[in-house]
């Protein structure tokens, strides 16, 4: 394998945002608590240390055995989670929505991210222990995201019958009716020994497992369990019942919308966007049934569209007796997630990180140590028979990352044999009008916008004869237009990065287990570049 690299900006597909936190903008400091540096992580296992309650990692240990039980856990796995029981341990979490057969190619490198990470804590601080986490998002609700991948260009959806689908977190859906996706799954994949592995994945996975949690989690096992991943739904109402004084504080105090607020009026006013915007109470009401909003209003409580209502010492009791059927949603989540485990750094995609910018302040109110947050690594794969069309095509690497139609005009005016940029003509005439508005100014001021008009007619007729001269190369050039879209629509699926479109199976079929090697030999969580990595031989 081979790799080379690019800046994220030079990619066009990170938001200014994004952009400005890797590269530690002083107007975003106070959103976060510190930058992501191997050397930073000291005085931040000092602050969790101190601030973590420490009772909470008896029931952690506990819940996770319970959720592994069944499963064949690996020797580094069972000894990570045993490790949690110690004050000494402390993790690195990614997160992620429990997508059919893993989703897009992301999903992997989050995961690489966070295992890699842990390694390089372990070299640095070895009096340590780190534990890569991945926190499934089993109290999602929101099925159509899930509920497919893309493989080799055509779309495995998986039609869920469950009138619940919609209503309720996805963890919880039945697998059933998975088995017409394995059917057409497989007769995609072909034959041979990785495609075989990736049947038996998906058939073990979905078809011998109940719900998509347990399914996830399987999968995920399988992948990822030898290099010591634990993977945890966070649920289970032993480790709930450590987050109701905060989830007690969003029902009376309504905390988290007035500080986020604030912060998204700050961010907002630097010119960003805005990911998230809070409500005023971020919960919902979970059941096997339904996933539905906490309403308050005049001191009641209602879940939205149900007729479920309480008073205020109601609610208060249900949430003693069930904290289970208390979900946080997008705003809550990473508060409850840094409660429950001894965390240092999350690692998210672009979207996430800029909502967690917008929690800081919140966090603080709440008293408890904001994280580390890190940008997953993102990379592009390419055989080395796309590397080679790629070079002869005499396209470059940030070149590929052009829209299409910039691509295809930049490389045909290129490779003509004739000038088709009509940049010095246009320079020319500018000049030229310049000294008839100096004559106008100098004898009649009504004529200077005649003169504007018919400069920017001029210049709009040059604009046309160069479009129509780049039109009659590219026919001219037909073949090599075609061998350059080819080349980028099989690099950037749907004109999107292909980590956001392309399921890992499609390269796993043909590299198996080298590609899950390859990918955590050269993707490092703490390097600011893209990467491209090219496998096998030409």
């Amino acid at each position: 394998m081979s790799e080379e690299t690019i800046l994220y900006p030079e990619t066009n597909y990170f938001s200014p945002l994004i952009l400005d936190y890797l590269a530690e903008k002083d107007s975003l400091k106070e959103f976060y608590n510190r930058y992501p540096k191997i050397e930073n992580f000291g005085p931040q296992i000092e602050e969790k240390q101190k601030s973590y309650d420490q009772s909470i990692r008896k029931d952690l240990v506990e819940v996770l055995n319970d959720q592994y039980s069944g499963l064949e856990v690996s020797e580094r796995t069972g000894e990570n989670i045993d490790s949690l029981a110690s004050e000494n341990t402390f993790t690195v979490v990614t997160g992620h929505q429990l997508n059919l057969f893993t989703g897009p190619l992301y999903f992997l490198y989050k995961i690489i991210s966070t295992i890699n990470l842990t390694r390089q804590l372990k070299h640095k601080y070895p009096e340590k222990n780190f534990i890569p986490i991945y926190w499934m998002a089993t109290e999602d609700h929101d099925f159509e995201e899930i509920n497919y991948f893309n493989l080799n260009g055509k779309k495995f959806k998986w039609n869920n019958a469950d009138k619940r689908a919609g209503n309720t977190a996805v963890g919880k859906l039945s697998t059933e009716g998975l088995e017409e996706v394995f059917k057409l799954f497989s007769a995609e994949i072909g034959g041979g020994e990785n495609a075989e592995y990736l049947k038996s994945l998906f058939e073990k996975g979905y078809l011998e497992h109940d719900n998509l949690t347990d399914a996830t989690r399987f999968i995920a096992n399988e992948i990822f369990g030898e290099y010591g991943l634990v993977i945890m739904a966070a649920g289970d109402k032993r480790l709930k019942k450590h987050f109701v004084p905060f989830v007690e504080n969003e029902l009376t105090k309504q905390i988290s919308h007035s500080k986020t607020s604030e912060t998204v009026e700050k961010i907002n006013s630097l010119g960003y966007n805005i990911q998230v915007n809070p409500r005023e109470i971020n919960l919902f009401y979970l059941t096997d049934e339904l996933r539905e909003r906490i309403i308050e209003k005049d001191g009641k409580y209602f879940v939205h569209e149900t007729e479920i209502s309480w008073n205020k010492d109601e609610i208060l009791m249900e949430l003693k007796e069930h904290p289970e059927r208390f979900s946080p949603n997008v705003m809550l989540r990473p508060l409850y997630q840094e409660v429950i485990l001894p965390n240092l750094c999350y690692i998210g995609g672009g979207g996430e990180l800029a909502y967690w910018l917008e929690l800081k302040s919140y966090f603080e109110a709440e008293k408890i140590t904001f994280p580390f947050l890190l940008l997953r690594n993102s990379a592009l794969l390419q055989t080395a028979k796309q590397n080679g069309k790629r070079e002869r095509l005499n396209i470059s690497i940030p070149e590929l990352f052009l829209k299409q139609h910039e691509l295809i005009n930049r490389k045909v005016r290129k490779i003509s044999n004739i000038d088709i940029d009509f940049s010095p003509q246009k320079e020319h005439l500018v000049k030229q009008f310049q000294h008839m508005y100096d004559l106008a100014e100098q004898t009649d001021e009504t004529f200077l916008g005649a003169v504007k008009a018919q400069e920017v007619k001029q210049l709009k007729g040059l604009d046309n004869l160069e479009n129509r001269l780049l039109k009659a190369q590219k026919r001219k050039l037909k073949d090599e237009v075609e061998r350059i879209a080819k080349l980028q629509n099989d690099l950037f699926p749907n004109r999107s990065l292909q980590e956001r479109q392309t399921n890992f199976s499609e390269f796993y079929v043909e590299f198996g287990e080298e590609l899950i090697k390859n990918l955590l030999e050269n993707l490092d969580p703490l390097e600011s570049n893209f990467k491209i990595l090219t496998f096998g031989k030409e």
